[in-house]
Order: C-alpha cells, then structure tokens, then sequence
C-alpha cells in the first residue's frame, strides 16, 4: 500500500478548497514561471524564512542529514531531560528504556514529584536533579537517602536548577518538555552552549522566536520537533530539496467539541457551562496534560502550532493551512512544488515523534504497534470552523504582525487558560476575548525589530496581567 497516495487521494477526495493551490496570475503560465513565482497555496512567495530553525530546506543541511545518516544507527546521545515526570519526560524515558545503548541521561528538572523524581533518579543515575521548589528538592534527598542511593546527583532547585539541568557539559541533547514560557531561557542557555534541541515546548520559538532564530544560525545546533504534527512536517521534508516545499498542511483532530456545531457550542457555553468545563480538559484521542488538552478544545494548540511552523520549516503564514483529521492518523502533510502530497501516519502515540528527535535522522527499531489501514477503513478531512473556533484566526494574526505579538498571544493564552482550569467562573468563549483584548492593547507598543529576550519577557508578564485583570473585571460584569 502506498499510503502517501492514499492520504493524498484522501484529501482530493474530500473536495475542501484548502487543498486547491491557487495558480500565478502573473505573466505568461509556463512551467519556468510557476516554478520561479508560486509558492505555497496563495502562490505570493512572499514571507518565507531564508534559515529556519529546524535543518531543512537548504543545501548545508541536506548535506548534514546525509552525513548524519550514515553514521548507522550506532549511535549514542547523552540528554538532559526538562520535564521528566510530566507526559513528555515519562514518555522519553520509555524510549531510553527501550533503546539503552543509543541513550544516556545525564541530568532531570520536573516540578514538585519528590516520589516519581526519586524513581527516576535511581534508574537512570543522573548528574544532576532539579525540582521546582527548595521543599521539593529536600524531599527528593531524603527519598533517595532513604533509598540507599549510592550514586546521588547534585539536586537543586528554582530556575537555577532548570539552568543547570539544561546546561550540563555532558549532555549534546535537551528535551525541552516544560510546559509555557518557562522553558525559554533554559532553551537559549542550551543553545549557547552548541546542545541540540528536542522541542516539545512550543511556546520557545512561538514566543522566543526572534531571538532563537538568530541564535539556532549562530551556533549552528540542530533543533528537532518533538510534538506529533511538527515531527510529521519534518520527516517528510527529509530528502525534499532547497526550494522544494510548496506548502505546509497542519492536521488537527478537532479537539473535545470537534462534533458540535458552532450554534450547539455556544448555546451549551450560555445554558451549562460547567458540563463545557469538564468536556474541555478531556481530549478525545491524545494524552495530555491539562493545558494543552483545553488549548486543542479552543485550537489555539492550532494557531500556535502554525507559528511554530512558520519558524521551523519557513513557510510564510499565506502557505501553512490547517485542516481537520478526526482520526489523528495522518499527523500532518507538505505539499512540494509539483503539487504532490507528502503525508507522515501513525498511531497517536506521542512517543513516536519523541523517538525521531531524539534519534533524527535514524530509525530505530521499536517495540509498537504497527499501523494497520485495513483496520483504520476511513480517513477523514474537513476544513476547521473559524468562527467556532476564532482563537485559530488570532494565531495568525499574530504570527503575521510578528516581533512581540506572538509572546503576547501565548501569554495571554496561557494566562486565560489556567484561570479557566481554576474555576473561577471564566467562560470557554471569554478565552479568546481576553487574548483578543491582550493583542489589540500590545499594538501600541508591538516591537517588530531587534527584538531582545528582556522585551519577550517583559512582554509575556504583561499580557498575563493584563488577562489576570480583565478576567476579574468580567467576573464581576457577571456577578451583577
């Protein structure tokens, strides 16, 4: 079965017009001038990043993969590993379980799991251990001594554990499971210091961007996508050539209310709030932590993945296109210049794209259930609802006015989204008024030029203020 023809004939047959690239106006048609002006699904060519962050498009890094490549896979890779018993961090260390010679792990930060960390700390005998509080990291020695460790790491504390985990002299590559923007200056300090970066953190280059981009070329690392749709994207532009990529599709399982209507949506969030409160921190396909399940129930998981896609791969915004795949099997496409489909399928399960950035550009043999179409029967595709889902069209608002918007969008996001998770009497569809509000008071002072890590910082604490007052003030509109 060749399954890029049969996602490909899957999504012709879907007749959606997303998938009908629209053709240079200008000049005389000829096969040169398509090749030389159309350029992604609105053919403007315009937008494009000349080096994006992840190793693709470009002569030297084509020339690295193969050189990478026939290393064999041999190989081993120390890690310091950013969230270790969160999803990402239990997940990754299930692939170190399964492939033990091509990885060593060398240093662990998570939260306040004193238990799960001490665990960890035991199997894996990392150099360093870092928990979020002081309390936490007291605990966690108390554990180990009581377990008797004979090979105790150095165990710290706050961000300077964070830094010191990401830092590690040993290791080559960081994982970057922190969830939000605390895992940018961790990321940055990696970066400097010439460590590969397998991002699962999508808010390092949606908020960080204009300064990690600059820093990813400086230093010449490699930074490798972590999460499902990202990974898809990347394993299918191996071996496309500098100028090869038309277009990028990002697919989208449609989140916990992707069966409703918009009508039946919003009437539900006016006559039982509390019942679209619980549907949405309950993903229908994925395993997630809590965030991002109720960012994919609103997809501004979405919106920040097409930015994120617009500093990995280049693709200007007019050429990333998102279309709903309620199966979550095809977990994302590229169109090449010849109009063909490229599409990567699986099984949801997360660790797959984690193996492949954690070993790029090998392909270990692992211990999976294989992917069978005969028992998937149907592939679906249909084309997200905007006004369902308006948080989509905010992303790209952002993404298109650049510099700090997008550390404002992810922070006001984020910000909204936990006050929804608290209780606190926020509705579903007040999160994307307060990120809209939160954009349209940044414009004043949006800053598009030698953007700087203080201005990204400065920025996001000032959206998540703004969100935090503006949530009290509907509280009370409410009250009344």
């Amino acid at each position: 079965i060749n399954v890029t023809a049969l996602a490909s004939l899957a999504l012709l047959s879907s007749a959606n017009a997303a998938f009908i690239p629209s053709p240079s106006t200008k000049g005389k048609t000829t096969t040169t001038s398509l090749r030389n002006s159309v350029s992604g699904s609105l053919g403007t060519g315009e937008g494009w990043l000349s080096r994006p962050a992840a190793p693709v498009n470009s002569e030297e890094s084509a020339k690295l993969t193969l050189k990478e490549s026939l290393k064999g896979s041999t190989f081993q890779k120390r890690l310091s590993l950013l969230g270790s018993t969160g999803s990402i961090g239990t997940q990754t260390l299930e692939i170190v379980d399964a492939c033990p010679d091509n990885f060593v792990v060398d240093a662990l930060s998570a939260g306040n799991n004193a238990e799960l960390m001490a665990d960890q700390v035991m199997k894996y005998k990392p150099k360093v251990a870092s928990l979020s509080t002081p309390e936490a990291a007291a605990e966690l020695k108390e554990r180990l001594e009581a377990m008797n460790c004979q090979q105790m790491p150095e165990i710290m504390s706050g961000d300077d554990g964070i830094l010191a985990a990401a830092m590690i002299d040993t290791a080559d590559t960081v994982v970057t499971g922190i969830v939000g923007a605390a895992g940018l200056e961790p990321t940055i300090e990696a970066i400097k210091l010439n460590k590969d970066i397998a991002l699962a953190n999508k808010e390092t280059l949606i908020s960080g961007g204009p300064v990690i981009l600059p820093l990813v070329e400086k230093h010449g690392i490699n930074m490798l996508p972590a999460d499902s749709e990202h990974s898809a994207i990347f394993q299918c532009l191996q071996g496309v050539p500098e100028g090869g990529l038309r277009r990028v599709i990002l697919t989208a399982s449609g989140g916990a209310f992707r069966d409703f209507s918009k009508d039946e949506l919003f009437r539900l969030c006016e006559e039982d709030p509390k019942m679209v409160q619980a549907k949405a921190t309950t993903h229908p396909n994925w395993d997630m932590g809590a965030k991002i399940t109720l960012d994919s129930a609103t997809m501004m998981n979405k919106g920040l993945e097409v930015i994120e896609a617009h500093y990995l791969f280049g693709a200007s915004y007019d050429d990333i296109d998102i279309v709903i795949h309620p199966q979550s099997i095809v977990h994302s496409m590229i169109e090449t210049q010849d109009t063909s489909c490229i599409a990567q399928l699986g099984w949801a399960d997360m660790r797959l794209p984690l193996v492949y950035s954690v070993s790029w550009p090998h392909r270990l043999k692992m211990p999976y259930k294989p992917l069978d179409l005969a028992e998937l029967a149907t592939l679906t595709f249909t084309k997200p609802d905007t006004k369902k889902y308006p948080c989509i069209e905010l992303a790209y608002e952002a993404g298109k006015q650049g510099g700090t918007m997008t550390a404002v969008l992810n922070a006001a996001n984020e910000a909204a989204n936990e006050m929804f998770r608290e209780d606190i009497g926020l509705g579903f569809l007040d999160i994307p008024k307060l990120i809209e509000g939160a954009m349209e008071a940044h414009k004043a002072d949006l800053k598009t030029e030698d953007v700087s890590l203080d201005d990204i910082l400065n920025c996001d604490a000032w959206a998540r203020t703004y969100v935090q007052e503006k949530s009290l003030a509907m509280r009370g509109a409410k009250a009344v």
